[in-house]
């Protein structure tokens, strides 16, 4: 039985992945309407989200241009998509008999999102600094990717976990058919 303290606890916790989740779509839907007004009225771009404008980049390399937005609105709606899964989890989720094939399935797929964030991030970090060195200016963008290797841990870690948790279901599902 889940005390009311768990309870409150779960229900606080839900209540901030869904103001992560909330954060997360209005920050991939601003680069994606920058990314517009970047190709159609770059001269407006300074006054739109988090002042990202990359008109310079654009006018030296339209390549260098789509190949960072390309890894900024990916990555950003990865994240969002993460936590919709997180939020689609605790919704479904029994606190009373969490070990079933729904919740080991959702973790996993948390893991593989979560570690391709993590490795997509570090590999636009490379590029990033690839860009830096042939003179582009881009230290408005660190911030996108600067905590790669956190979702590449977080990734193992969540990986480990629904291993426990697909184990766990195969036991539980064992000791329903003996009882």
């Amino acid at each position: 039985m889940m005390s009311n303290t768990n309870n409150l606890i779960f229900k606080g916790l839900h209540i901030v992945a869904w103001v992560i989740f909330v954060g997360l779509c209005i920050e991939a839907g601003g680069l994606i309407v920058n990314f517009f007004y970047s190709l159609y009225e770059p001269e407006f771009v300074q006054n739109l989200y988090q002042n990202l404008d990359l008109t310079e980049m654009y006018k030296q390399s339209k390549w260098a241009f789509f190949n960072v937005y390309s890894f900024l609105i990916v990555i950003s709606i990865l994240k969002a998509y993460l936590f919709y899964i997180l939020l689609r989890l605790m919704h479904k989720m029994d606190l009373l008999k969490p070990f079933n094939m729904y919740v080991s399935r959702q973790i996993s797929l948390m893991s593989y999102y979560t570690l391709s964030i993590g490795l997509l991030s570090y590999l636009g970090r490379q590029v990033a600094i690839s860009l830096t060195h042939q003179g582009y200016v881009i230290d408005n963008l660190n911030h996108f990717w600067a905590d790669s290797q956190a979702f590449i841990v977080m990734g193992a870690v969540l990986y480990i976990i629904a291993t426990i948790f697909k184990k766990g279901v195969e036991i539980q599902n064992e000791n329903d058919l003996t009882v």
